[in-house]
């Protein structure tokens, strides 16, 4: 969204500077409208140049930002403690095939997200960290549930537990996407709503054969 924004706001101004001659600089009070491209699913709206300036997201985290990135820490910890369960409990290849995606993608986000909370000299959550009213989570007897189920039943229930846990975070990227005023932050929370969609297209198709 960030790079179309531009794009169409340079062409905007290099077309006025064809009709004069000489290249203007932007005006506080123009009304050149600006087209903002809509996330999937969404249409696009047009906003003003002022709307657009405050659309795009700068390099300056704020309290939106920073509480997404401590609280995605725990949730993707708790969606690693599920998916190393699976090679020795699932009876479903594919499943297991899924768990590896899983960990593949949130250990190096859990990663990045560590040293970027340290660059903005904040605190990383520890490993107890509660996680009350964090959307999606497992309980603790749900976890347990986990760890004691084998074969068809851990595939079962770890299906269950894991959609819900990843429209959970879909839920806070949505949030962070509207709050949020760091670029980099919001190429994350973009990132894990793209991935963790899919990934909930695949689950769901799993149930369906089961």
């Amino acid at each position: 969204m960030r790079a179309a924004l531009i794009a169409i706001t340079g062409t905007v101004l290099a077309l006025a500077g064809c009709s004069s001659g000489a290249a203007q600089p932007p005006r506080a009070d123009s009304t050149a409208p600006v087209l903002a491209p809509g996330r999937p699913g969404e249409q696009a709206r047009t906003l003003s140049p002022g709307e657009a300036a405050t659309a795009v997201p700068g390099p300056t985290a704020n309290a939106a930002d920073i509480t997404y990135v401590q609280d995605m820490i725990v949730h993707h910890r708790q969606a690693l403690d599920m998916a190393v369960l699976a090679p020795n409990r699932a009876a479903s290849a594919q499943l297991k095939t899924l768990a590896d995606r899983i960990k593949a993608a949130q250990g190096p986000e859990i990663q990045y997200m560590t040293t970027w909370l340290r660059g903005q000299d904040q605190s990383v959550p520890d490993h107890h960290a509660g996680h009350d009213g964090m959307p999606g989570m497992a309980t603790p007897e749900q976890m347990e549930a986990l760890k004691a189920a084998q074969g068809e039943e851990f595939d079962r229930l770890f299906l269950q537990l894991m959609i819900r846990h990843h429209e959970g975070a879909i839920t806070m990227s949505e949030q962070v996407l509207r709050k949020g005023s760091h670029t980099k932050i919001e190429e994350l929370a973009t990132d894990v709503s793209v991935t963790q969609t899919a990934e909930i297209r695949r689950m769901q198709e799993m149930q369906a054969k089961s």
